[in-house]
């Protein structure tokens, strides 16, 4: 059994992955298993519809002036970091309830146009035939929520319940209850998978603990300096994917 683990990291984080994906190849596809958290949940969901050459082809077309920067003004990330430091050093439950405070109680954009925003950028609403577990969090319980087809939940708001950065979007409405962002805990949740023979993790943000088992690729120093200082500005789109590409196409895996 096999298993791609595509972790959280912003706009940035999708580009690259994005980039690190198209220049290893497509073979690099071929799993039994895709888990993605918050960034990683977006180019889950994508590449189960379209190649990497045309996921790439995305990213690295410029966006029309007119359309600015669809999710408002780019987010504070030294606060962002402070929190997740905070709830990385304290016990699972009480971390997860801290930060789902903050999620339920910062004044962000409506929730109903963040989950068209993220709707809009995926190539298709419908679940992909290649099995993909999307992770996010419920703010009501602190549990880990695993989406996938067979949850019965669109996947645009699987994958925007994903990506909802506590304190910088809204949480997401699924059966009542409300979502957020599935890194709160694990960067890229490849505990989901630990049993699997081979697995491999692409992560915008190293996580401390992966299964041994697991190949783990990390930007480079390149990567990082192009994905720049906040991984939630827009600006650092086109530089990250690129950046990503060129490692890509660097490294052999066995």
């Amino acid at each position: 059994m096999r298993a791609l683990v595509l972790g959280g990291g912003g706009i940035a984080g999708i580009a690259w992955e994005v980039g690190i994906l198209y220049g290893l190849g497509e073979t690099v596809l071929d799993v039994d298993m895709i888990v993605g958290t918050s960034a990683g949940s977006v180019v889950a969901a994508a590449l189960g519809h379209i190649s990497p050459a045309e996921a790439y082809q995305r990213q690295t077309t410029p966006a029309p002036p007119s359309a600015g920067n669809a999710t408002g003004p780019v987010p504070d990330i030294e606060k962002l970091m402070e929190l997740f430091g905070k709830a990385y050093s304290l016990p699972a439950d009480e971390a997860v309830r801290m930060v789902a405070d903050v999620s339920l109680n910062t004044e962000t954009m409506p929730e109903e146009a963040f989950v068209n925003l993220i709707g809009g950028n995926l190539p298709s609403s419908e679940w992909p035939d290649r099995d993909i577990s999307v992770v996010a969090y419920d703010t009501g319980s602190a549990q880990r929520m695993v989406f996938t087809r067979d949850s019965g939940v669109d996947l645009g708001l699987a994958v925007a319940a994903s990506c909802s950065v506590p304190g910088v979007f809204p949480p997401i409405t699924i059966d009542g209850k409300r979502y957020m962002d599935g890194g709160i805990r694990m960067s890229n949740n490849a505990d989901l998978v630990a049993e699997y023979d081979e697995i491999l993790i692409v992560a915008p943000i190293t996580e401390l603990a992966p299964p041994p088992n697991a190949t783990v690729i990390t930007p480079d120093p390149e990567a990082l300096a192009a994905m720049g200082g906040n991984v939630l500005d827009p600006a650092s789109r086109i530089p990250s994917a690129e950046a990503g590409l060129r490692q890509g196409r660097s490294i052999k895996l066995h």
